[in-house]
């Protein structure tokens, strides 16, 4: 019998991410819910890991886990809300503090001898994401590592084979995760690496034609890797009579987009039909709770709009089959859903109680009752973004199409922030005077100060050396984040300094920590501003508006291929946002360049690092040739807890 590991589920983003890095260490892995028992998970399984969740350990109706499973007697690895949990169940001090954790952070390992760290350096970087602490723990524990701000951050009772971290080691951010669970698996839990998995063509070719037999499949091609992957592995698996390619041009396409999908898939030998719905999509409509939304030319809601957009894909799906006598009972539909879009719909496919961080086009209410009806298939829905690539190297797709920009299904409406009216809460203000007081450093209040230095001590001198250098601001928007597992609808905060050198890395990461209304922080190219932004330009989805964001998306997108940068940049989202700066009727371009393997996680990058200076240069006097844009942004922030899209 292969030993199994059985991941306990409390509702992390990040659960498959987990169930993802130990099939990559050959182990066979099962997901179960949190409150599974020990006789529901058998005993075959050697070993347990426990997800985080988004909300607080010592909330009322918080997940608990059956305390059986500690009767089991084997190792057990708790994560983030594990962490807490099990030092809960063990009776010890849990507070919730007045600074959050959110985000990269180096931890220093204290226990010398512990086998979860064997091979790791004193000092370690790790992704945190909590605002409960431990204060105290139980006498059979021990504390194997600590914060920067002393937080303890890891402990684990030999004897019983008990560790906990309250960071995450399944994500990217965790420069060295793999390895601490590969020692968790191997070294604690003594489990062999001898599980391979069928070939991931194979197991998704064997799917569909299971799901399909002799009906037929209806693929809605944009031109994005997941697509064209699974619009190919259907013409592999079936025959080419059963698979039907359509491409949907809905208004928000790139430049020349739908011309360039159906000659670059002809390639291929794809028979791609184009289907022209710019004025169907501009003035869609859908249902949302019971009620009619506005038609999507006039909405402001970012959820409205993606649920409208893909609710009008069907429905246009639903027309085509009509006028094309294709019986709805014996055709289905082939999605290119991945882990991460269901995972951040908070999906049920995934989890019963991972929080929505944004409902994906592909994952509306629509869809889901479709899937309920066995009419959707959606072979990659197991895979993330990386995985899938792999998958298209074997199926030898042309190299010019795999490292084309990601695009989202929804397209540049996404991109595009709408709204009538600028956004200030109640908090608008003070959070104004904090930043202040941490971009004037020496002027600030003691009691700042001292808190500060209490609670980031690395960071103290700089921030003492950076002061007066840097102008900090609220923007009078809202963007959308994901923040201690959860998802936040929050401000974004604009830097503007005079001088080079200033660390690009400083403020993203600290100003999040102390002020949880914030989930994105910028750099704004030019002069510095030394005024509050409280004016916005009126926006909503008009071919102008549209045709803005499709230029600077162009200029982008031109130059990093002619420097040969879309294999270094794993993405580089470009989004238009209502902000004048000066002159009334303008708005301003978002640039986000970023990092990542996995696509849960990220961090963003640094200008003359990661990206040549010159190069964000050019793109930015560029952008600003365009009519009516006043300012190009740079957005800083990682993930968390910054989400890929600002809506």
């Amino acid at each position: 019998m292969t030993p199994k590991v059985a991941i306990l589920d409390a509702g992390s983003q990040f659960a498959k991410v987990i169930d993802r890095r130990v099939r990559e260490l050959n182990i066979e892995s099962e997901i179960f819910p949190l409150e599974t028992t020990k006789e529901q998970i058998g005993k075959e399984i050697e070993a347990i890991i426990i997800s985080g969740w988004p909300e607080s350990v010592l909330d009322k109706h918080s997940p608990q886990i059956d305390k059986s499973i500690l009767d089991m007697w084997i190792p057990i690895l708790w994560i983030c809300y594990g962490f807490q949990l099990l030092n809960k169940l063990t009776g010890w001090k849990i507070e919730k503090t007045s600074i959050r954790e959110d985000g990269a952070e180096n931890i220093k390992i204290t226990k010398k001898d512990s086998l979860l760290f064997e091979w790791l350096k004193k000092e370690e970087q790790v992704l945190m994401s909590h605002g409960d602490s431990v204060k105290e723990i139980g006498k059979w524990f021990q504390i194997t590592s600590r914060s920067s701000s002393n937080i303890i951050s890891s402990i684990e009772d030999t004897k019983r084979k008990l560790y906990a971290v309250q960071f995450h080691p399944e994500v990217d951010i965790t420069t060295n995760g793999t390895q601490m669970i590969e020692n968790f698996l191997t070294k604690i839990a003594g489990i062999e690496a001898n599980y391979t998995l069928e070939d991931r063509e194979t197991q998704a070719i064997n799917y569909i034609r299971s799901a399909v037999w002799k009906k037929k499949v209806l693929s809605l091609v944009s031109w994005w890797v997941d697509s064209t992957v699974l619009t190919a592995l259907l013409y592999k698996a079936l025959k080419k009579e059963q698979v039907i390619s359509v491409h949907i041009d809905n208004w928000f396409m790139r430049t020349k987009e739908s011309q360039k999908v159906k000659e670059a898939l002809g390639k291929i030998w794809v028979d791609l039909e184009v289907i022209d719905a710019k004025e169907t999509f501009h003035n869609a409509t859908t249902l949302v709770n019971g009620k009619k939304t506005k038609k999507l030319c006039k909405t402001t809601n970012p959820e409205e709009k993606r649920k409208i957009i893909w609710d009008t894909f069907m429905r246009i799906k639903e027309q085509y089959c009509k006028e094309n006598w294709l019986n709805n009972e014996d055709i289905l539909l082939a999605q290119w859903t991945l882990r991460p879009d269901l995972i951040e719909s908070g999906s049920g496919t995934v989890s019963s109680k991972a929080d929505t961080i944004k409902t994906h086009h592909n994952d509306t209410q629509l869809v889901r009752e479709l899937r309920d009806q066995w009419k959707v298939i959606e072979p990659l829905k197991d895979l993330h973004k990386d995985e899938v690539r792999k998958l298209w190297l074997s199926l030898w797709l042309p190299d010019n199409l795999i490292w084309r920009q990601p695009f989202p299904g929804p397209g540049l409406a996404i991109r595009i922030l709408c709204t009538k009216k600028p956004f200030m809460d109640e908090s608008f203000k003070q959070t104004n005077i904090t930043l202040k007081h941490l971009t004037n450093f020496k002027k600030s209040p003691k009691d700042f100060q001292k808190s500060i230095q209490k609670n980031f001590p690395n960071d103290f001198i700089k921030l003492i050396h950076r002061s007066g250098k840097v102008h900090a601001t609220l923007l009078p928007i809202k963007t959308v984040g994901t923040q201690w597992d959860a998802r936040t609808y929050n401000y974004a905060v604009w830097l503007s300094w005079k001088t080079e050198g200033v660390d690009f890395n400083l403020f993203p990461k600290i100003i999040p920590k102390i002020l949880h209304n914030i989930n994105r922080v910028v750099y704004i190219h030019g002069t510095k501003i030394s005024w509050n932004i409280q004016k916005i330009t009126p926006t909503l989805l008009s071919d102008e508006v549209v045709e803005k964001l499709q230029k600077a998306d162009t200029i982008v997108n031109e130059i990093l291929y002619k420097n040969n940068l879309i294999k270094k940049l794993s993405q580089v989202p470009v989004i238009l946002i209502p902000l004048p700066f000066w002159k009334e009727g303008n708005h301003s371009i978002v640039i986000r360049p970023f990092i990542t393997n996995d696509f849960m996680t990220w961090v963003p990058a640094i200008p003359g690092k990661q990206i040549p200076k010159k190069i964000v240069d050019e793109i930015v006097q560029k952008i600003l040739q365009i009519e009516w844009i006043s300012r190009v942004i740079y957005d800083l922030t990682p993930k968390p807890p910054g989400t890929t899209e600002w809506e």
